[in-house]
């Protein structure tokens, strides 16, 4: 039921759309009032997350290690599985976002014959992954070359090497096909595993159908049902420049793929996508390892109001000494 909520969802969004402009004859809101409602959600949503998290009480220092702890000068420490410095730290955090260096740990457990647990290595999540992400930024740096004029030549270069296998005109990009691909493995993965299939919600099969919606549509923009790429670059500069135009044939599959793209832009702060904002204010990721070179203070702690025994003393005076008991101070 899950799956099938999230995928009617996305469908319903497709139908949306699709009346909206071919029948309603909305194309003034998908290209003009929803876009801007959806930014505007966006770098709000993501504010308010920063904000949030930023203010979140660390009453503790907790990173997360695997490795052995700056410590005695004769014992080598794990610098990169147990930063101590900034720069290590630093480190930690680059090949974390860039290569999902703790994923790529990832183990499986599995139970044989004989009543016993077995971990073994799974290496094909950590491969997704990071095809899935890396694809996924390729293609929007890709499309920015829609929003600048003139085009920057690193783009152009950058398109011609994810095209370079030129099988069909227009060619075939390999982030496309890469992404499409790794989408299809983590929701397979979700659907035939157990332990997945149990854990998972609406929420996390909701990203994949629309991001699956968003390639799909681009693709057959591409090769199937063409779109002047002119109107496409009139109606971006036009956003981007606060100059919105309604330009003619662009075609119903571009307001398609428009529409799921703003959507998934102003999901992205409220859902589990705002990870990519997370990891840099996680606490067992962005603290260095050095608590036995530095002390810390809970500066969350409640402030006390100390009471010297002195001050005790002096409160009870004339019940101490009808108690017979003696004082410090006569």
């Amino acid at each position: 039921m899950r799956i099938l909520f999230s995928l009617a969802a996305v469908l319903a969004l497709l139908l949306v759309a699709y009346v909206g402009v071919a029948a309603a004859g909305g194309s003034y809101f998908f290209l003009v009032v929803f876009p801007y409602l959806a930014l505007a959600a966006f770098f709000i949503g993501i504010i308010y997350r920063i904000l949030k998290w930023a203010g979140a009480p660390v009453p503790f220092h907790i990173p997360t290690t695997c490795g052995q702890q700056k410590s005695l000068g004769w014992i080598k420490p794990a610098k990169l599985e147990a930063p101590s410095t900034t720069w290590q730290v630093i480190g930690r955090m680059a090949l974390e976002i860039l290569l999902f260096r703790s994923l790529f740990r990832n183990t499986k457990a599995e139970r044989v014959p004989g009543e016993k647990v077995v971990y073994g290595s799974c290496k094909w999540l950590w491969a997704a992954g990071l095809a899935f992400h890396w694809s996924f930024l390729i293609v929007f740096i890709r499309h920015l070359r829609l929003f600048l004029e003139p085009i920057p030549q690193a783009m152009i270069w950058l398109e011609n090497l994810d095209g370079f296998f030129q099988v069909s005109v227009p060619g075939v990009l390999i982030t496309d096909i890469i992404l499409l691909s790794a989408i299809t493995f983590l929701f397979l993965r979700r659907i035939f595993s157990r332990q997945i299939r149990y854990i998972s919600l609406a929420a996390d099969y909701f990203p994949l159908f629309l991001i699956f919606g968003i390639a799909a549509t681009g693709v057959l923009m591409r090769h199937f049902f063409k779109v002047d790429l002119k109107a496409v670059k009139q109606f971006a500069i036009g956003l981007v420049s606060f100059s919105p135009l309604q330009p003619e044939g662009l075609g119903i599959i571009f307001y398609l793929h428009i529409f799921l793209v703003f959507v998934l832009i102003a999901y992205f702060p409220f859902s589990k996508l705002m990870h990519i904002g997370g990891i840099f204010l996680s606490p067992t990721r962005n603290l260095a390892n050095n608590s036995r070179a530095v002390r810390h203070i809970n500066l969350w702690n409640p402030k006390v109001k100390m009471h010297s025994y002195q001050e005790w003393e002096d409160e009870f005076h004339d019940l101490i000494i009808g108690a017979g008991l003696p004082l410090d101070k006569e």
